[in-house]
């Protein structure tokens, strides 16, 4: 190692790659160009008298900027001694050991030194090598790591370095000034600071007209109007009245172009009457986003509220406002050509969703559908200002497109689809050069964070980086602190780099969860139904894992697919394999294994515990009620069984799926929203296909059938009910085979839940499951109990859950005492009142029905099992969940308390039936 003493600051200013401008042709990555060093004092002196620092080169970013440390005693306090050695954190400037003359240094990096070790990584968070490190750092210090000379450039804060805003490139963002900037920079450079971002921030980015569509000044051939009255005068006038109640009025720019003048963008009180509070702030979020006033370097915006909180409402106020005006007074509006793309299903949707809120005759929109349309007439007419396409169709027509006048905006519904870099659709997009995009998107974390970030950078390319960077300065740490027995450091960082994620994508992704609806809608509970497997079905299912084939395929993917769409199969009804045996004939795998199996289990009709249990339950809710149920399944072959279950049973229903035409789908939503029970009972849907987007508010239950990999598609099609017109309470029944493949299934669910729960809706933490734990994925677990229940270490006994008793059933434990092993003794609690002051909860029992030692015993047990199990005691999205065991709580002792937890007369009646297959439950009721 090469150390040499501190040098002058002056003489070290060359610009890293975390303050080069945006503006710069150099990209990310990119080594710095050529440049010899420079040795002329008087030459420095006028080059820093004359331009600002770099520092003030950057543009904004979200969160704080780096922390650069130019001043050498400020450099000395910022390395503090750690453990056995010193610990830092620096810019550098990097290159290869050359004996040439004329050097130059071949890219930025950053160096981190910790416990007396300095770690050399390329500005893309590639690893160059380290070296034993015991003397302090200061800039311009040199030294040599990895075979590799380097330059101490600037000192930045262990917060920034954990965070990892050196990978992202935090020059391409925009960055807020800490208040005590003046000292740092001094009062000139501040002054440079504040004009360039009034450049950047403050200039709105209006529109160009590239058409004459817009200039057709507006005439509402309705009888009311919502425009002001023209008044004479040389101030600005509103389109419509900013001081009327109720008015919504946009955020305005900060300053106008030379010569023109700041007028209000006021929302259409025609729309804005029908907005709740919520998607009034979703309307001015969008609108900050798409004109470049919010604290990042885009126009993009991803809109991820919950299912049915109106993404749909405000995204047509939102275009109808650009549509109609500017913030800068007589020039023309915002947009004057949107496109909203989304999957077939939803196309006609969105065209009733605009006549309901706009009528036919305030605006034109341009459906493209299966019937022949002409493509001109949006691209070169005048009467359309909006197109409505599907994802499929727009690869078909993105050529046409670009021959227009230009699109201006494009809306993304169900904008997760676009989570591959190499998707077709969003390859089509994105060759429309539209920089305002949107996506709309209730589950905008499906899989893993790669895909979120394809999403990001769908609409603010190049926010985060490089994806190789992305995926090895934040997925990798970040899923790496997730695990069971992750290290402190580990989980330091880890926390660091989803905060920083979380704070950076914050800017321009609004998430509000479906509680926003509590005084809105109808309360909605959830039940999943645990189905002990009929002996004829686990017959099968051991038939199919005993296979010789099975264990000779199963480390090729391929097959190992196919293995476990056998497995589903068996688990939602063994009579599906006797047509794949047919159709698949010519797989000598498939044909291989299900040779073993006698056809007689098969063809049985009632070898299916999911399909005795739906039997039952679609009995008692017909003859009981007048309320009508969504089936909903991901595969055909499923809705064909359950249709020929409702045949024999003769209860009338609709159905759709991929088969069904576009042009039919709505029609079909329609009519079953309007009929009654009698003449149409059930609603057969296909998850894939019509799971997202449709209001199915004419059925009050719902029945998930089998169960996805992707959460998301779950949490869609559960979602069809319980949304705006809904008047009564909803149900929501998913169907699980106990102990085998679909209960494995679910429970990866809730780790893919945890990943979200973090980033997305920054949440404190996410527990996950263990990997040894999802490695038994082909067992079939026979024991009788319910396994994700074990895996939560939770001691209730199946009579609700840990939590609820412990606080909930427990007099004065609602914030009297923080330790739940001190709980308050009946005693204390005597008086007339005292039962009836108890608040009146599901889990709810009597302070004088309370055992304090089954009390007292339970809570030392959760305590235990907390300590022993190894970071896995817990799934918090089940803790919320009240969890009953049918086997136990239908004795007749226990009747009285199952009600008390269970309110559906339905389900009760289900449990309670002789040789009931529901041998476990989960019970959650939200609003």
């Amino acid at each position: 190692m090469t150390y040499k003493p501190f040098k002058p600051p002056l003489l070290v200013r060359r610009p890293s790659q975390a303050l080069v401008n945006p503006s710069s042709t150099r990209e990310a990555g990119e080594p710095p160009t050529k440049r010899r060093r420079v040795s002329n004092h008087d030459e420095e002196a006028h080059e820093l008298s004359d331009s600002p620092p770099r520092s003030l080169q950057a543009v904004k970013a979200p969160r704080k900027p780096l922390l650069l440390v130019r001043n050498p005693a400020a450099a000395e306090a910022a390395v503090k001694p750690a453990g056995d050695g010193i610990e830092g954190y620096y810019t550098v400037l990097w290159r290869k050991f050359t004996v040439k003359k004329h050097k130059t240094w071949d890219g930025d990096g950053i160096l981190a030194v910790r416990n007396g070790v300095a770690h050399l990584q390329d500005i893309s968070g590639k690893e160059l090598g380290k070296t034993a490190l015991k003397t302090p750092l200061l800039p311009g210090s040199e030294l040599a790591v990895g075979g590799k000379d380097v330059e101490v450039d600037s000192v930045i804060s262990k917060e920034d370095f954990l965070a990892g805003r050196p990978f992202l490139g935090a020059v391409s963002n925009p960055v807020v000034r800490e208040p005590n900037v003046t000292e740092k920079l001094g009062f000139k450079a501040h002054a440079k600071q504040a004009k360039l971002e009034a450049k950047q921030v403050e200039k709105p980015k209006a529109v160009v007209p590239t058409s004459k569509a817009t200039k057709v000044l507006f005439k509402n051939p309705v009888l009311t109007s919502t425009l002001m009255p023209k008044a004479n005068g040389p101030l600005p006038q509103p389109r419509h009245d900013p001081d009327q109640p109720g008015a919504l009025v946009m955020k305005r720019p900060r300053q106008a172009p030379k010569g023109k003048q700041i007028v209000d963008v006021v929302v259409d009180p025609f729309l804005c009457k029908h907005l709740r509070e919520h998607q009034r702030q979703g309307v001015r979020f969008l609108y900050e986003c798409v004109m470049g006033m919010r604290q990042y370097e885009g126009e993009g915006a991803i809109l991820a509220d919950e299912m049915g909180l109106g993404k749909t409402l405000q995204t047509i106020a939102l275009l109808w406002t650009l549509l109609k005006q500017n913030p800068i007074y007589e020039d023309p509006p915002v947009i004057k050509k949107a496109l909203i793309v989304c999957p077939a299903t939803l196309v006609n949707n969105w065209r009733k969703e605009f006549r309901k809120w706009l009528g036919n005759e305030r605006i034109g929109v341009f459906v493209v559908d299966d019937k022949k349309t002409r493509l001109t007439d949006f691209t070169k007419g005048k009467s359309y200002s909006v197109m409505i396409i599907g994802y499929e169709k727009l690869r078909t027509v993105q050529d046409e497109l670009k021959k227009g006048s230009g699109i201006d905006i494009v809306i993304a519904d169900e904008g997760h689809r676009l989570k591959t870099a190499q998707n077709k659709s969003a390859l089509a997009i994105k060759s429309l050069n539209t920089e305002r995009r949107i996506i709309l998107s209730g589950t905008p974390i499906q899989n893993d964070l790669s895909e979120f970030y394809v999403m990001v950078d769908f609409v603010n390319p190049g926010l985060l980086g490089k994806l190789t960077t992305f995926k090895r300065e934040f997925e990798n740490p970040i899923l790496k602190s997730r695990q069971p027995g992750a290290s402190a450091k580990d989980l330091e960082k880890g926390e660091a780099r989803a905060q920083e994620l979380a704070d950076r994508t914050g800017q321009f992704i609004l998430r509000r969860t479906a509680e926003i609806l509590a005084k809105y809608l109808p309360p909605k509970t959830e039940y999943v139904l645990f189905c002990r497997p009929t002996t004829a079905q686990a017959s099968v299912y051991r038939s199919v894992l005993s296979s010789p084939v099975f264990g000779a395929v199963l480390g090729n993917t391929e097959s190992a697919l196919q293995l476990i769409n056998i497995l589903k199969k068996v688990c939602n009804s063994p009579s599906l394999l006797s047509k794949s045996a047919n159709e698949e004939s010519a797989n000598g795998m498939v044909a291989s294994i299900l040779s073993g199996i006698p056809p007689s289990l098969l063809n049985s009709p009632g070898a299916s515990a999911k399909l005795q249990v739906l039997d039952s339950f679609l009995h008692q809710l017909r003859t009981t009620t007048s309320e009508k149920v969504v089936l909903v399944s991901n595969y055909t072959s499923t809705l064909d069984i359950l249709g020929q279950l409702l045949t024999s049973l003769e209860y009338t229903f609709f159905r759709l799926d991929g088969s069904t035409p576009a042009a039919k789908r709505q029609g079909l939503v329609d009519k079953f929203n309007r009929t009654s029970a009698t003449e149409c009972f059930a609603f057969l849907l296909s998850a894939k296909s019509g799971g997202a987007g449709l209001n199915l508010i004419g059925a009050s239950r719902l029945v998930l059938f089998d169960v996805d990999w992707n959460p998301s598609t779950d949490l869609q099609a559960m979602a069809r009910i319980h949304r705006d017109g809904q008047k009564m309470p909803c149900r929501i029944y998913r169907l699980l085979t106990m102990g085998a493949l679909d209960e494995k299934i679910y429970q990866r669910q809730l780790t893919k839940q945890g990943l979200a729960d973090s980033v997305v809706d920054n949440k404190a933490s996410a527990s996950s499951f263990t990997r040894e734990e999802l490695r038994d994925l082909f067992k079939l677990d026979e024991s009788g109990s319910c396994q994700t229940h074990e895996l939560l270490c939770c001691p209730c006994g199946g009579r609700g859950n840990a939590q609820a008793l412990d606080v909930q059933a427990i007099p004065g434990a609602e914030g009297d005492s923080e330790d739940p092993s001190e709980p308050v003794t009946p005693e204390e609690n005597e008086g007339e009142d005292s039962d009836k002051d108890l608040p009146s909860l599901p889990a709810l029992i009597k302070a004088s029905q309370v055992n304090m030692e089954e009390q007292e015993r339970r809570i030392e047990e959760a305590k235990r099992a907390a300590k022993t199990s190894d970071g896995k005691s817990k799934i918090k999205a089940l803790m919320g969940y009240l969890h009953i065991d049918a086997a136990e709580m239908i004795k007749e002792e226990a009747q009285e308390e199952l009600e008390a937890l269970v309110d559906d007369d339905v389900l009760l009646s289900l449990l309670r039936e002789e040789g009931s297959r529901v041998s476990f439950t989960f019970a959650k009721t939200s609003s």
